[in-house]
C-alpha cells in the first residue's frame, strides 16, 4: 500500500516538473521570437520581409533548450554577436532549412 502511495506521489511530482517545464520553455519561445525577429530583419537583409514571421518559427520550432536559453537571455540584454552565431547554427541545420523551404511558398514567395 505504502508502495502504491509513493508511486502514485510520484507520478504526480514528475507531471508537475513536466507542466513547469512546458511553461518555462513556452515562455522563452516567446522571448525569444522578438530576437530572432530583430536579427533576421536588421542582420539577414537578404530575407524579405514576407518571410521574417514564417523563418523566425522555423528557427524557433528548431532551437535546442540551450538555445533558446541564449536567445532569451538577448531579449533582456540585447542582441551581439553570440546570439547572431545562434541564428546562423539553428539556420545550417537540414531540418530548419526544409522548414524555410516550407515556408516559403506558404507565405506566397519561393526560394
Amino acid at each position: 500500500m505504502l508502495r502504491t502511495v509513493l508511486i502514485a506521489a510520484s507520478l504526480t511530482a514528475l507531471s508537475a516538473c513536466v507542466e513547469v517545464q512546458q511553461a518555462v520553455d513556452d515562455t522563452a519561445r516567446q522571448g525569444s521570437k522578438g530576437v530572432v525577429t530583430e536579427i533576421l530583419a536588421t542582420r539577414f537583409p537578404q530575407v524579405p520581409k514576407e518571410l521574417i514571421t514564417p523563418f523566425t518559427d522555423c528557427i524557433i520550432d528548431n532551437a535546442d533548450a540551450l538555445e533558446l536559453r541564449e536567445l532569451a537571455r538577448a531579449a533582456v540584454v540585447g542582441v551581439d554577436d553570440t546570439t547572431t552565431g545562434t541564428v546562423r547554427t539553428i539556420l545550417s541545420r537540414p531540418e530548419t532549412r526544409t522548414c524555410l523551404l516550407a515556408a516559403a511558398p506558404a507565405a506566397g514567395m519561393t526560394l
